[in-house]
């Protein structure tokens, strides 16, 4: 937690620029940089608690934004270099460390498996973000606006948590970094996280018995025109057995 001072602490030397930094940090993030994520997101949250009481909610909806968006923006240029140059760019060094030809194996058979949903939990796994995003930018396997879709869903849940958290332990640091230290933080997140994905499962669950009901009922409904359409044949050819008379 003693990343979260200093870079409050630094933050705090250029308050009037603080939230464009927060930004910033954000976007390199995306390409690796080596600062956790989380550590930006409470330092900015405990920023915009830090400013005067009367306008604290304004502080915190314009932390959210500028947070939400350097998310976005950092995940969305890994996406977008990896869609523009395609493998050619793992002919770049610093690109080729962050997804070796191994790495980039494995996270295909992870798409192969599980299909779009690997965006939704490596938003969540520091190690795998950067990779999955570029993965997906360079195989092409994702349009762009799917890609959003699904790391906004992701972002729409971390990011609130962390600069929620920094905001409204802003005033009692002391708490909130033992209380971020003992590790409370990531049981939260994680519960939240387990209680997502569950909330996906159900859903698509639900979705996949929707759809199989609807495909019975469409047979269903196919087979009783079939035997109606028979049953339409059937009828004059027996009128005509009755009207022909017997030799």
């Amino acid at each position: 937690m003693e990343h979260i001072e200093k870079l409050v602490a630094w933050l705090a030397g250029y308050q009037d620029y603080s939230y464009a930094i927060v930004f910033a940090i954000l976007i390199g993030c995306g390409f690796g940089l080596p600062i956790p994520e989380d550590v930006v997101l409470v330092s900015g949250g405990i920023m915009s608690g830090l400013g005067d009481e009367e306008h604290h909610l304004t502080h915190l909806a314009w932390m959210l934004t500028i947070s939400f968006a350097g998310v976005l923006g950092g995940d969305g240029t890994m996406y977008m270099l990896g869609r523009i140059f395609g493998y050619r760019i793992q002919r770049f060094r610093p690109m080729r460390a962050i997804l070796p030809p191994s790495r980039f194996a494995k996270i295909q058979k992870l798409f192969n498996r599980y299909g779009i949903w690997v965006l939704f939990v490596a938003r969540f796994l520091p190690v795998l973000r950067s990779p999955t995003f570029l993965c997906a930018g360079m195989s092409r396997r994702v349009g762009f606006f799917k890609f959003l879709l699904m790391d906004g869903f992701a972002a729409a849940i971390s990011v609130p948590i962390w600069v929620l958290i920094g905001h409204y332990g802003a005033q009692n640091r002391e708490d909130l970094m033992r209380w971020l230290s003992e590790g409370k933080t990531g049981l939260l997140v994680f519960s939240v996280i387990a209680v997502s994905i569950l909330v996906i499962h159900i859903w698509r669950h639900s979705r996949k018995e929707k759809a199989a009901r609807l495909e019975r009922e469409e047979k269903q409904r196919q087979e009783a025109a079939r035997k109606q359409e028979i049953s339409m044949k059937e009828q004059p050819e027996e009128a005509c057995r009755q009207q022909t008379p017997a030799a």
